[in-house]
């Protein structure tokens, strides 16, 4: 028969657990630094930075297809900041049919998932001459904000210059994006 005596040094073995716990915490801590360092090292060549001594003019903000439909969620969702605000934009006569004969919706297609699925979003304009645009007739248009009525508050866009164009060559519109940063004024 074998017979063994193991004593046991609490105090040594709480040592030896707490240096090497401390020894994983500092490689761990090594390995983060060095890949924030690596990323902040990617990130400061990859991206360039572009100044510009001009402020865009306020006079008449160009609306684009990138960023379309942020600038329209945006004047529907704080209406009173845009009164007044002189916008061109490039887009489709569009009708429903409780539409006034000088009214249209100046529309884009935006899609809303990856199947090609699309939704018709716009601003609602008016213009002296609009029952001359057939509908799917594509314009280019400058105008101001207004606020009317459709079913509740609403901005309208009161045409002061309106002619045909030729379609874009994207004539869709992606959703808003949540990296838009709203200003007072649109550029």
């Amino acid at each position: 028969m074998f017979i063994c005596n193991f004593k046991i040094n609490k105090k040594k073995i709480t040592k030896i657990f707490i240096l090497f716990a401390g020894i994983i915490a500092l490689i761990l801590l090594a390995i983060s630094t060095t890949k924030i360092f690596e990323e902040i090292k990617n990130a400061s060549n990859t991206e360039t930075t572009t100044i510009s001594d001009t402020i865009p003019s306020p006079d008449i903000a160009v609306l684009t297809e990138e960023n379309y439909t942020d600038i329209l969620k945006e004047v529907h969702d704080d209406l009173n900041t845009y009164l007044g605000q002189k916008i061109s934009f490039t887009g489709y006569v569009y009708r429903v049919n409780d539409l006034k004969e000088n009214e249209f919706i100046l529309a884009r297609d935006m899609i809303i998932n990856n199947k090609n699925q699309t939704v018709v979003v716009g601003f609602l304009s008016t213009c002296k001459d609009a029952n001359q645009y057939e509908n799917n007739s594509w314009v280019t248009v400058t105008g101001t904000i207004q606020k009317g009525y459709y079913y509740g508050d609403i901005p309208i866009l009161q045409i002061t210059e309106i002619k045909t164009c030729e379609p874009p060559q994207n004539p869709f519109v992606n959703p808003p994006s949540d990296s838009y940063v709203p200003t007072s004024i649109i550029y």
